[in-house]
């Protein structure tokens, strides 16, 4: 994902990184080939002439506008949810970590505090790369003891495992000895409701993964965009003429580029530009954590002008 702070107007006008542009500049260029094509046929240049009236393109074009707008809705929708739950696994971790500090008998920063700090700070790290198709051993070898780690790498759902070792901890906690140190009923009701809230988390993050947008909604959309964009150029020429170019690329990259960032954040835990940062969010999951605790943290220090890329 790429961050800029807030652009003025006319430098916004000259973005580059970041925008779908780069991508369409191919598409673009076909589509003024055709526009020279139209405009050197209505002047006879060459010998067939193809002229179109105005009059579909401007129903088209409502209807076209109109199915884009549900397209990048559902879309967008796809993108928010993913963060919302991001943010959720970020306000559950937190309240774990702070219910393991002050609800069991003798609490405040203690060992069995900093096993079960770890396993949540390998949470977002192998949900992430579940949600990517990558590999976690890295990542999960800075949190797990090496044989917790080789547990977890052996399973398939990693996320999953490793919340059944934050439940083991608190089943554990319930059977500690002497009495008077273990985690009462209503100390485990509390540390359940947000166990249950992660897997929550869990389970809403793989149903958007899994199930991606019917694909003959996104196909009709998408053959209804080129048609449109390569048949414009004749249906302009008539009325602008040498204009044809201009306008016709104008229009084109308008309905290009929302099918273009539709497409992109359909999936939002990928790792093109405009896709959710999951690296920053689960470091920045970890550094609070950590900072519940009292351990000494680090924050990325990249000055706010700078572009920056965060995976």
């Amino acid at each position: 994902m790429i961050v800029r702070p807030r652009l003025h107007w006319f430098r916004m006008l000259l973005a580059w990184h970041g925008s779908v542009l780069p991508q369409l500049l191919p598409r673009l260029f076909l589509v003024l080939c055709l526009s020279i094509v139209a405009v050197a046929s209505h002047d006879h240049i060459l010998r067939i002439t193809v002229n179109l009236s105005t009059v579909p393109f401007s129903l088209i074009g409502i209807a076209l506008a109109v199915f884009l707008g549900f397209r990048n809705n559902a879309s967008y929708d796809r993108y928010w949810e993913g963060r919302k739950l991001w943010g959720q696994l970020l306000n559950e971790s937190r309240s774990l970590v702070r219910q393991a500090q002050t609800l069991a008998p003798n609490g405040g920063v203690t060992p069995r505090v900093r096993e079960l700090v770890n396993v949540l700070c390998a949470l977002p790290h192998a949900l992430r790369h579940q949600l990517r198709g990558t590999d976690p051993r890295d990542d999960l070898a800075r949190h797990l003891p090496p044989a917790l780690l080789d547990r977890v790498m052996a399973s398939r759902f990693r996320p999953a495992t490793l919340l059944l070792c934050a439940s083991e901890w608190v089943q554990r906690g319930v059977q500690l000895e002497p009495r008077d140190q273990r985690i009462d009923g209503w100390a485990v009701v509390a540390f359940e409701r947000n166990l249950n809230g992660l897997s929550d988390v869990i389970g809403g993050c793989e149903r958007i993964v899994s199930t991606p947008l019917p694909f003959a909604y996104t196909v009709m959309i998408h053959r209804t965009v080129y048609f449109f964009c390569a048949l414009l150029p004749f249906g302009l020429v008539d009325s602008i003429g040498w204009l044809t170019p201009v306008f016709a690329v104008f229009v084109a990259y308008a309905f290009m580029a929302h099918e273009a960032i539709a497409a992109q954040i359909e999936d939002p835990f990928g790792t093109e530009d405009n896709d959710l940062a999951l690296g920053v969010m689960s470091t920045g999951i970890e550094v609070a954590l950590h900072d519940l605790i009292g351990d000494p943290t680090t924050v990325d220090t990249t000055p706010p002008g700078k572009r920056t890329v965060l995976l």
